[in-house]
């Protein structure tokens, strides 16, 4: 009897006992409601193969994928006061900076490398989302500085992934003071003139849109990609219209010149590497040796643009680039180019 009472909690545990899952193992597409293996969507940086949903990436994997072997050097940042107003709401901010720290291992919302992209040496900054929205505080703004600096420092291209939600309430005023703070820095970039390149990633939004992530040369985004100031529901509620399908999103921006191109992930490296050897004046190695097409998956892969591009990217925007003809009495007046060399010249009258 003793060995049937001593075997008997083990087979029962054997059959009963439920082996432990990570919570990530599958991820659901938002976009269709595909099942992905997190593994299979990992290699295949995060996007959904069958909706090619860009999904968000974390900061880290952002500039592993950047550059060359994945290998880069953290920029060290300036140590800022963690919490200079003491803000506490239904938890204390601090607590929420121990906590989030604990669960990212990042110390705040930007992450700054530095190292090689296809040979050349680049800074780039990549923001978290999931370091509270990836929202701009004191020290996501001085590390933003503090990778423009560095640029500057190694006359390298600067290269900015932004994904934020706006500024950091907690952090009220001095959150909104790294608006000006880092537009001086993208201006610091501008005078020795180096190459800024932002790709914009999902979402972009607020402070953020505001301030140093439309201020570059260059302005990417990734497909389907979120970017406003405020968002659509918002204006949605203010205006009390209906916006029209896909407001604020990247192909509407793109469609109406508030973006330069629309990039998929899996090109996005070619064409950043491509971008800063033209900025950089190595334009020889950055020409492609294949005919570039006007669209790859949709969207704009970033290739040198020739005049069939041209002509293909306006016949598949004809919603957009074509012009309603303009009666008559709408038209200028064409200015006189040529003058008779015998007739003085005539000071214009002044204007009434």
């Amino acid at each position: 009897m003793n060995w049937i009472n001593n075997i008997r909690p083990k087979i029962r545990g054997l059959l009963t006992t439920k082996r432990e899952l990570p919570d990530n193992l599958w991820v659901k597409c938002p976009d269709t409601g595909q099942m992905v293996f997190y593994k299979d969507l990992e290699a295949n940086q995060f996007v959904i193969p069958g909706s090619n949903y860009h999904m968000r990436m974390e900061a880290p994997k952002r500039l592993a994928h950047l550059f060359d072997n994945g290998e880069c050097e953290i920029v060290s940042v300036r140590d800022v006061p963690h919490d200079p107003l003491k803000f506490r709401d239904g938890k204390r901010y601090s607590d929420r900076l121990k906590s989030i720290r604990s669960e990212t291992q990042l110390q705040d919302a930007v992450l700054v490398g530095e190292g090689r992209l296809e040979g050349q040496e680049v800074v780039a900054a990549a923001q978290d989302f999931r370091f509270m929205a990836g929202s701009l505080g004191m020290a996501a703004g001085e590390a933003v500085i503090a990778g423009m600096l560095r640029a500057v420092e190694k006359h390298t291209p600067f290269i900015l992934f932004a994904a934020s939600g706006g500024a950091r309430m907690q952090e009220g005023i001095l959150s909104l003071m790294q608006m000006p703070r880092t537009t001086i820095a993208v201006q610091m970039l501008r005078e020795a003139r180096l190459p800024y390149l932002v790709v914009l990633t999902d979402p972009t939004t607020g402070g953020v849109t505001a301030s140093y992530a439309m201020l570059g040369d260059v302005h990417i985004a990734e497909p389907g990609a979120l970017i406003c100031f405020a968002g659509p529901r918002v204006i949605q509620q203010t205006i009390r219209e209906q916006l029209p399908e896909g407001f604020q999103k990247a192909e509407y921006l793109l469609a109406h010149g508030m973006i330069d191109m629309v990039v998929h992930r899996h090109q996005l490296r070619e064409t950043l590497s491509r971008l800063c050897r033209i900025f950089t004046g190595n334009a020889a190695a950055a020409r492609v040796s294949r005919p570039m097409a006007a669209k790859d998956n949709g969207h704009l892969n970033g290739s040198v643009v020739d005049g069939t591009t041209i002509e293909t990217l306006a016949r598949s925007y004809d919603d957009v680039l074509d012009a309603e003809p303009l009666h008559e009495s709408e038209r200028f007046e064409t200015c006189e180019t040529t003058r008779d060399p015998a007739k003085p010249r005539t000071k214009p009258g002044p204007l009434n």
